[in-house]
């Protein structure tokens, strides 16, 4: 199982994420429709991006998948964040709450 603070890559665009709070299906995350490796590892030359998931990711951002698990975008790229077949969704910010 991939753990907390684990820094992945892409290997078909420049993202780059850091693992906030790991869960199961992290072990199947995805950018750009290839699996995510160890920033460490090196990148298939041969992999290329699945249009179906190029919509790219932004710097900054936190997505999360429906298991809880959540990644920070260290690096924005062309490539779509998924577990499987199943696009992560941007994490939305709380509101704080009213000072009046």
């Amino acid at each position: 199982m991939i753990k907390n603070g684990t820094r992945l890559q892409s290997q078909v665009c420049d993202t780059q994420v850091i693992v906030v709070r790991s869960a199961d299906s992290l072990d199947d995350l995805r950018a750009g429709g290839v699996a995510m490796i160890p920033l460490d590892a090196e990148k298939d030359s041969a992999a290329t991006i699945d249009p179906a998931f190029s919509d790219g990711t932004l710097m900054g951002k936190r997505y999360v998948d429906e298991d809880g698990a959540e990644v920070l975008v260290t690096k924005a790229g062309a490539g779509t964040l998924s577990v499987g077949a199943t696009a992560l969704s941007l994490k939305e910010a709380k509101p704080l709450p009213a000072s009046d």
